[in-house]
């Protein structure tokens, strides 16, 4: 079960925690620092007894080993009692100890006080004597003379109590944390009562519970936010509301006018459009269009775009008329004050039958795209339930969205290039095609997918075969035929191009694979925009169901003709001719 702490508790915690290391910081520091002073004044005292055994041995000219037991007679003298005096020479050898027999003793370089003195004149060290197992704290210090002078006090009785802090100060750093500790107590109760206020009112949105009677906060700043934002809260909430209600009936109004209206911001992006302004912007736009925003593109409505680039502007209402397939558009302008403005389309021919076929269009435009964007929303809003941790099932649903945005974008490219193809042919370019080198570069860009399916892609085209025309369309015909196979013609085939006849005027291919074929009823519907031979089909395997309608519409635009039929060994075959000459127009 998980503790949950109150915000005043956390509060207490936090607070509490923080002044407890600032006192046990102080209180560290400062018997460090107390210890540090009397650990020098202990060695000013040492020092002491250092300088007069030192004296002593100079003014009695005591310098040899036998003569140092003379020392002895100066100890009776010294304050302290126990304290352990040991003459060494430079090289380490006790010459003299008040304890012990100097010549028991070993070699004393080494000792850490000893070692200290060499570097510094003078050392202090606390141990346990290797000779007599006592813990002493050492003082050596060296004399020219040759020799060190050491003296030692036994720690645990002499040492460690003045060593050690008195608890004085210890005791009052205690009660001033008591004294914080309670302090902070009452703040924190204080300044907490109006977090948890603020903090029920916000659980109470979330619940959807009405807020009808104010809050008593503590009477300071925190306080005075928390009522002010209840206050604002309210008010927004009664101003949205009502804003609404009106934009309920402003939409309402818009949705079922049979005129085009798009709210557009002062930069241009897209506030609100309904229905038709989309229907009427695709039928005069030469591409099909699935953004509002793309009307600023189209040359139809560049008088539109000069308008709007008016500054300053003597009126802010532009009206204009466009004349396309076969129906007149009124399209007004009007420019708020605040440089947002309303786009109007109304359609004015009232030819019934063109607008019945153009919806028609639409529509089926809409159904093919309804079903990926059905299932990235899906996708998304399972996303959105998914827990954050679950990163392989998130990744997985991130996967299936982009591919439907792929399948979405190549429905949408499909869409436009047979758009252009039908009402804009005199915008391709058109150029000397070398056939053989186009299959080989298709080839190239598709080698991953028939290794994948372990089919052969065969080229049975002579070197000089050319044919006059759009590169691009020309490549797509052929790729979306090898795609078309690749989907649904099986695994394990063959997928090939030959060209089996030319005459003067004349270019004969062929374009077969050895899959499973057609059944002979779907043959001649094959090239209808979105026909499937299958429920589901183009759905099931990719693809946007417009890729043999694009392969037939290149073709006639090249003044060539394109049949299908079943071979007689298994597979389907296409029959394609194109004209060897070149055109004299570019138009077909």
């Amino acid at each position: 079960m998980k503790l949950t702490l109150s915000y005043r508790k956390k509060i207490f915690i936090y607070f509490s925690v923080i002044i407890a290391v600032f006192t046990v910081g102080i209180i560290v520091f400062e018997q460090n620092r107390v210890k540090h002073e009397r650990m020098a004044n202990l060695e000013n005292i040492m020092d002491v007894y250092a300088e007069t055994v030192h004296r002593y041995i100079s003014e009695n000219r005591l310098y040899e080993k036998d003569s140092l037991t003379a020392v002895s007679e100066l100890l009776s003298y010294l304050p302290d009692d126990g304290v352990r005096l040991t003459i060494i020479d430079w090289q380490g050898n006790v010459m003299y100890d008040n304890t012990l027999l100097a010549d028991t003793m070993g070699n004393h370089l080494q000792r850490p006080e000893i070692q200290k003195a060499i570097m510094q004149q003078s050392g202090t060290h606390v141990r346990v004597s290797s000779t007599n197992n006592v813990k002493y704290m050492y003082y050596a210090k060296k004399y020219d003379e040759g020799y060190f002078v050491r003296v030692a006090l036994p720690y645990d009785i002499k040492v460690k109590p003045v060593l050690g802090a008195k608890n004085d100060f210890v005791c009052y750093i205690l009660l001033f944390f008591v004294v914080c500790v309670l302090m902070m107590n009452y703040f924190a109760k204080r300044f907490s009562k109006s977090i948890k206020e603020l903090r029920e009112f916000s659980l109470q949105l979330k619940s959807g519970q009405p807020i009808s009677e104010p809050v008593n906060y503590v009477d300071d700043e925190i306080g005075e936010i928390s009522a002010d934002i209840i206050e604002n809260y309210n008010l927004l909430q009664k101003n949205r509301k009502q804003l609404a209600l009106e934009r309920e009936k402003l939409v309402q109004h818009f949705q079922y006018s049979r005129e085009g209206i798009a709210i557009f911001s002062s930069d241009r992006e897209k506030i609100y459009a309904n229905p038709h302004f989309l229907q009427y912007l695709n039928v005069i736009a030469d591409k099909t269009v699935l953004d509002a925003e793309k009307v600023f593109s189209d040359p139809h409505f560049s008088d539109v775009v000069r308008f709007l680039e008016i500054k300053p502007r003597k009126e802010n209402i532009y009206t204009k008329r466009i004349e396309k397939s076969g129906k007149q558009f009124n399209v007004r302008v009007i420019v708020f004050d605040d440089e947002s403005f309303e786009i109007y389309i109304a359609d004015v021919t009232k030819q019934e039958k063109t607008r019945l076929l153009k919806q028609e269009m639409t529509n089926n435009i809409a159904h093919e795209l309804r079903t990926p964007v059905t299932a990235i929303r899906g996708y998304i809003e399972t996303l959105l339930t998914l827990d954050e941790n679950d990163v392989e099932r998130r990744r997985n649903f991130l996967e299936r969205a982009y591919a439907q945005t792929i399948r979405l974008s190549e429905l949408i490219q499909d869409i436009t290039l047979l758009t252009k193809i039908e009402e804009a042919p005199d915008r391709f370019e058109w150029e000397e095609i070398n056939i053989k080198h186009l299959l080989e570069e298709l080839r190239s860009d598709l080698e991953e997918r028939f290794k994948e399916k372990n089919d052969r892609f065969v080229i049975d085209v002579d070197d000089d075969v050319t044919v006059n025309g759009n590169r691009t369309l020309i490549y797509s015909i052929f790729r979306n035929l090898a795609e078309n196979s690749l989907a649904y013609a099986g695994e394990n085939i063959e997928i090939g191009v030959r060209c089996y006849a030319k005459t003067d005027d004349t270019l004969y291919f062929e374009f077969y694979d050895t899959g499973i074929g057609v059944d002979e009823r779907h043959l001649g519907r094959i090239f209808e925009r979105f026909y499937r031979i299958g429920e589901g089909r183009t759905r099931k395997t990719g693809g946007s169901g417009l890729g043999l309608s694009i392969v037939k519409n290149a073709v006639l635009l090249h003044h060539g003709s394109i049949v299908a039929k079943n071979r007689p060994g298994g597979g389907l075959m296409f029959l394609i001719t194109f004209p060897r000459s070149p055109q004299k127009s570019k138009n077909p």
